[in-house]
């Protein structure tokens, strides 16, 4: 049998109708939905079936709301018999690869994941940071150029080959835009009020991190692949690592690149398949598919099927 790596996606995938098919078919999917529902203030559920999307596209809901759409895709493809032998989420995913794994449980998550989003959404005010996407452009040209920047700016994601994040303080960030340009790199700005993985974070990590250390965590069941080091971690580990998530660089690609000599294939388990097209770039012969929706699950199957 292949060897196989979940990946769960993160914030930015989620749109009004996520899990709702999935739900609908399967009762293990509608009863994540549930346990979530019991456990926030607020349902997670309709907002994730109905929106409003303006609602749901907010960083404290987004996140909660993809943790638990994430979650019911996984029980849904593990009752089917699809199982994984390495796991990874890209930011928020790594919560859901942590549950995925047995180090945490849904009732643990959920109000971590809300606190996260919180302390993220006020961690800068509105319009003084920023994000974009940097296209055709090598990690080490674009290192240099934010070196050079006056400011707060930063690679945020090193997502595949020639994609790259930028984040920081927005006038640092349009700087090393127009450097970029002048460069010969493309650039396309992000529709975000949350300068994710950069020092600007620092202060909202330093208060989660108050947060994660309440936790018991346990030794994962499957290895899972931090985005801070890379590597896989033992239980020690993931207070600091989820910590320093919010203010140091995902490396994703890196990520994935590790993981590669361990499983082969790739399945994104959760709404859109965003990281299955990293992922293409880095090997389009890796992926073998999503679990997001019932037609999604079903190409997944007959891949299975025919290895």
């Amino acid at each position: 049998m292949p060897r196989i790596a979940f990946v769960f996606p993160g914030q930015g995938a989620q749109y009004p109708g996520m899990g709702k098919e999935l739900a609908e078919k399967y009762e293990e999917a509608a009863q994540v939905f549930t346990a979530a529902d019991r456990i926030s203030p607020y349902s997670i559920s309709s907002l994730c079936f109905t929106g409003p999307a303006e609602q749901l596209n907010q960083t404290e809901f987004a996140q909660p709301a993809l943790l638990t759409s994430s979650l019911a895709a996984l029980v849904v493809a593990k009752k089917l018999g699809i199982c994984a032998d390495i796991l990874a989420g890209l930011s928020l995913g790594e919560y859901t690869a942590l549950v995925a794994a047995g180090v945490l449980s849904l009732e643990e998550a959920l109000p971590l994941v809300q606190k996260r989003a919180i302390l993220m959404q006020e961690a800068v005010p509105p319009g003084e940071g920023a994000m974009a996407a940097v296209l055709g452009m090598e990690a080490s040209r674009l290192e240099d150029l934010c070196r050079m920047a006056r400011g707060q700016v930063g690679i945020a994601n090193y997502n595949c080959p020639g994609q790259l994040v930028i984040s920081g303080e927005k006038e640092a960030v349009q700087a090393v835009t127009a450097s970029v340009k002048e460069a010969g790199g493309r650039v396309i700005p992000l529709a975000v009020s949350v300068p994710s993985h950069s020092p600007l974070m620092y202060e909202a990590a330093m208060k989660l991190k108050a947060e994660l250390a309440q936790v018991k965590w346990q030794e994962p069941l499957i290895p899972v692949v931090s985005n801070v080091n890379a590597r896989e971690n033992g239980a020690p580990d993931f207070e600091e690592l989820l910590a320093q998530q919010l203010f140091k660089p995902v490396l994703w690609e890196q990520s994935i690149r590790y993981m590669m000599d361990k499983a082969d294939y790739f399945v994104e388990i959760g709404p859109g398949s965003t990281l299955s097209g990293l992922i293409k770039k880095i090997d389009r012969h890796r992926v073998l598919g999503q679990v997001e929706n019932l037609s999604s699950l079903e190409k997944l199957i007959k891949k299975v099927e025919s290895l």
